[in-house]
């Protein structure tokens, strides 16, 4: 990923390179953080100017990364906050709610929610006081994913395994794949493609041994 410092740990110019464990897992919380960040807020304009510098490969998720960052050169800070404001805020509602309790039961603030709230206890985590979004947020949920990948937390694979199984695998890809097929949006359709392919991969390396 292009030379890049977006604030989430050392990014490298080739995207998801074979190499050792702690290599992989740094790319991965790159991965992550660039995720959270990009659904956590409107993108500003040094943010798209970084983005736009990403490149990529013939994988599916260097593919995905070459398709960000071209939607990243040509988007302009105020259209994509409107986009991002049309997308996840709305008057009254966005056209996508980016939570897992909506997702996986029809509500907002329901099990899922509670089910994040003690995984997160039992690690340490707590709410910051100005976080206005609950925890089962996508962007949130990916940046706890992010500190996983960095080592942030004391834990071994296996919890960051079922974290992923219990709180991402069960609705994050038919968000993203809603993301990118919403008519909505235009920027973000390339988000939700990054997202869609970085959750199969997740999902598959989480089957494999280790």
């Amino acid at each position: 990923m292009a030379g890049m410092d977006l604030g989430l740990g050392v990014v490298r110019d080739d995207v998801m390179a074979p190499g050792t464990a702690e290599d992989i897992d740094l790319l991965r919380g790159a991965e992550y953080g660039l995720l959270a960040v990009l659904l956590g807020a409107a993108p500003t304009a040094d943010l798209l100017r970084q983005v736009s510098g990403l490149r990529g490969d013939v994988s599916a998720l260097g593919l995905a990364h070459i398709d960000l960052a071209t939607a990243a050169e040509r988007a302009d800070e105020t259209t994509v906050g409107r986009e991002y404001f049309n997308l996840f805020i709305g008057v009254g509602r966005g056209e996508l709610l980016p939570y897992g309790s909506y997702y996986q039961t029809g509500f907002l603030h329901e099990r899922p929610l509670a089910r994040v709230r003690e995984d997160l206890a039992l690690l340490g985590v707590e709410r910051a006081g100005h976080m206005r979004e609950p925890e089962d947020h996508i962007a949130i949920l990916c940046e706890v994913m992010a500190g996983f990948a960095r080592g942030d937390f004391d834990a071994d694979l296996a919890a960051q395994a079922r974290f992923f199984e219990r709180h991402l695998a069960p609705w994050a890809p038919r968000f993203f794949a809603d993301l990118e097929t919403t008519q909505a949006a235009t920027f973000y359709k390339s988000v939700g493609r990054l997202g869609r392919t970085f959750m199969e991969l997740e999902s598959e390396a989480f089957t494999l041994p280790h």
